[in-house]
């Protein structure tokens, strides 16, 4: 899929979904809120959410830690019309920016923060937007990920249902990516500093730092 495929994909995905995302969301996105807590964000650090969305995170990032720089990025056009009237409503128009662009080439940096927030399980390139994340951070930077995990704790039939019901909308869980990420640990000189599940594995929480 290309640059222009991807975009009229997600314009379709979030035509109409994009009004009542941040309401129907809330069940079962798990674990936002917790990873904005620990991103120890300081005032003049520069922060970036790929695939933002509505700005839900972005408007959450701006009241827990002020004084950071925020931008975000997103390949839906219909996403970050609501987006933007989310900002207006919050008064934060003129403190976040927000542009389209895909994950994977992105214009920007160096970042102190990269943020995935259920973004990589729904993203096909999802190695390329990883890697091309960790060229924009600069040195000590992190990026941050909270997704699905495996649901281990889940029972059988719950898991296989919820599985299918995310698959409707391109949404997968990717064992691949936390391997990548141990990967990384392993070869490169960024460290993986946290690898946490979250609610029995329904999602994971995940921080890389570059040296």
């Amino acid at each position: 899929m290309d640059g222009g495929d991807a975009r009229a994909a997600m314009n379709r995905m979030y035509g109409w979904t994009r009004h009542v995302y941040d309401a129907t969301r809330k069940y079962y996105l798990l674990g936002r809120d917790a990873m904005i807590e620990n991103l120890n964000v300081y005032p003049g650090m520069r922060v970036c959410e790929v695939g933002c969305g509505t700005a839900r995170n972005l408007i959450k990032i701006a009241r827990r830690w002020p004084g950071a720089t925020l931008s975000g990025v997103d390949a839906s056009d219909a996403m970050l019309v609501t987006a933007r009237a989310n900002l207006a409503r919050a008064g934060l128009s003129g403190h976040i920016a927000l542009a389209q662009g895909l994950a994977q080439d992105f214009a920007g940096g160096p970042y102190d923060r990269v943020v995935f927030s259920y973004a990589l399980s729904i993203i096909p390139p999802w190695r390329e937007a990883l890697d091309h994340a960790l060229d924009l951070l600069g040195p000590g930077g992190e990026v941050h990920i909270v997704d699905f995990g495996g649901m281990e704790g889940v029972p059988g039939p719950a898991r296989a249902a919820l599985f299918w019901w995310l698959a409707l909308f391109g949404v997968h869980w990717k064992p691949e990516v936390v391997a990548r990420l141990r990967a990384l640990d392993s070869s490169t000189g960024t460290r993986l500093v946290r690898l946490s599940p979250h609610r029995g594995g329904y999602a994971y929480h995940a921080v890389l730092r570059k040296a």
